[in-house]
């Protein structure tokens, strides 16, 4: 059986061949064991490893070659989807710190649906990927055992939901972000602020709507359920959820959309009504896309350090790679408010 056709049943045959887990039952050895032999690495006994190689070979395994110094020569980068400058940027720091490292990448999309998921464990096993960065998405656990069956390293960026607590994850400040983003509308004097949330799955949406209510609240104010409305991080949810504010009877004066493509899709929305931005609604951000800043008018926005997060995860899952922990599993880069020129105080 070539690796890439191992399924993710655990115990069972697949086709009437048998999974990592089977050899390791003939074997007589621990599924680590096996996995330090298909992985190339040394510290298995030569009797053991010459059982365990026989096992391989007559079910069809592929063994990997030996990890070269770096500790790894191939990673896997994946995201849910792909279709976001968010997602680019991300990129963008993987790639400069693994050519750095001179370790090569594969991206790869699994679009949040099983059987994509199936489809990219398989051609890991086929390529012998040596560590894997996953973006803003979950593992099914058993894939997730897969992985750590086949002794390859994951570091999460931006988690979906709670991650294994063997998992390092990186990821931003979304709280204290969504908390400047807001504290900054007060400041100016708006009262009445619209949320453009995020998907309420995700962590990061939780976390800046959490920091926009601590802001609101701090300010002595509550959360107005009517000036709360669903987005899923892309224009056309910024652009709903703007003409949904602005049929209200008291439509908000200033808006925090909880990423810059909903910002974006906001600003159009004021645009066909007529409207002017900041003069009749200040527009807030998050991420601070390349493009917002000439945006028209330029976007106020949260930088989070999204390449910055990609090299982090590099260097995380190489260490792993080499048998090292990283200095800390869990990582929360900082992120800084950009006033530009989308906000203003409200009109009179």
């Amino acid at each position: 059986m070539t690796t890439d056709e191992v399924g993710a049943e655990g115990l069972s045959e697949v086709r009437g061949k048998v999974t990592i887990t089977e050899i390791a039952r003939q074997a007589g050895v621990s599924v680590p064991t096996v996995s330090r032999v298909v992985n190339g690495r040394l510290d298995v006994s030569p009797q053991t490893r010459a059982r365990i190689e026989d096992l391989l070979l007559r079910h069809g395994h592929r063994r990997r070659a030996a990890a070269p110094a770096s500790g790894a020569a191939l990673l896997d980068l994946v995201f849910n989807d792909l279709d976001s400058p968010w997602a680019v940027e991300i990129i963008r720091g993987v790639e400069e710190a693994a050519h750095a490292a001179g370790v090569g990448t594969v991206v790869s999309a699994i679009h949040g649906r099983s059987g994509d998921a199936r489809e990219w464990m398989r051609n890991l096993r086929a390529r012998a990927s040596d560590g894997v960065v996953l973006v803003t998405s979950a593992l099914e656990p058993v894939l997730h055992e897969e992985l750590r069956a086949l002794g390859v390293p994951l570091v999460v960026v931006d988690p979906a939901g709670s991650p294994a607590l063997d998992v390092p994850t990186i990821g931003a400040a979304n709280w204290s972000g969504g908390m400047a983003a807001t504290r900054h509308l007060l400041s100016l004097g708006h009262r009445r602020i619209g949320l453009i949330a995020g998907p309420p799955r995700l962590l990061c949406s939780r976390a800046r709507f959490d920091g926009h209510r601590a802001a609101l609240e701090g300010a002595g104010l509550s959360v107005d359920e009517t000036l709360v409305v669903p987005g899923d991080f892309h224009p056309e949810s910024g652009f709903t959820g703007c003409n949904t504010f602005l049929d209200l009877p008291e439509p908000p004066t200033a808006v925090f959309a909880a990423s810059d493509q909903m910002a974006l899709g906001a600003i159009e929305a004021l645009r066909r009504r007529g409207l002017r931005v900041p003069q009749d609604m200040s527009v807030v951000g998050f991420d601070d896309l390349p493009e917002v800043r000439w945006s028209a008018p330029p976007l106020t926005t949260v930088r989070q350090p999204l390449a910055g997060m990609g090299k982090l995860a590099v260097g995380t899952v190489l260490r792993l790679a080499r048998g090292e922990q990283p200095d800390s599993p869990r990582v929360e880069l900082g992120t800084e408010l950009v006033v530009r020129s989308s906000t203003a105080p409200p009109a009179p």
